[in-house]
C-alpha cells in the first residue's frame, strides 16, 4: 500500500480500534498491521500524540506475563474526532471515486 495513502489514515485507524475497544501498543500494532504494514515506532508516536491531544488516555493492567501493559482508552474528545475523521473519509473517498472513474458518471 502507498506509504501516503497510510499516513494519511494511520490516526483514524488508531481511533477507530479504539473506539470498538481499549487496546495495548503491541495489540494494536497487530490489529493494524493485518491489513496494512506499519512500523510499531510509527504507531507508538501516533498514540503520544494522541494522549497530548487528550484524545485518547492510558491505564496499567498488570499481566502475569511480564512487566505491567499500557492500555490505550479513546475519551470523549477522542470519539468526536474519530467520528468526524471517519465522516470526513468517506466524503473524500467518494469524490476521489467520481474522479478517477470508481463509480458511473
Amino acid at each position: 500500500m502507498n506509504a501516503q495513502f497510510k499516513k494519511g489514515v494511520l490516526e483514524m485507524c488508531v481511533l477507530s480500534q479504539l473506539a470498538l475497544k481499549d487496546q495495548y501498543g503491541y495489540e494494536l500494532t497487530e490489529t493494524i498491521s493485518a491489513s496494512m504494514s506499519i512500523a510499531t515506532g510509527t504507531l507508538y508516536l501516533i498514540l503520544k500524540r494522541l494522549k497530548d491531544e487528550q484524545l485518547v488516555e492510558t491505564y496499567l493492567v498488570e499481566s502475569s506475563d511480564g512487566p505491567a501493559r499500557k492500555y490505550y482508552h479513546i475519551t470523549e474528545k477522542g470519539r468526536q474526532v474519530e467520528l468526524k475523521q471517519k465522516q470526513e473519509w468517506f466524503e473524500f473517498v467518494k469524490e476521489v471515486e467520481k474522479i478517477i472513474g470508481g463509480e458511473e458518471r
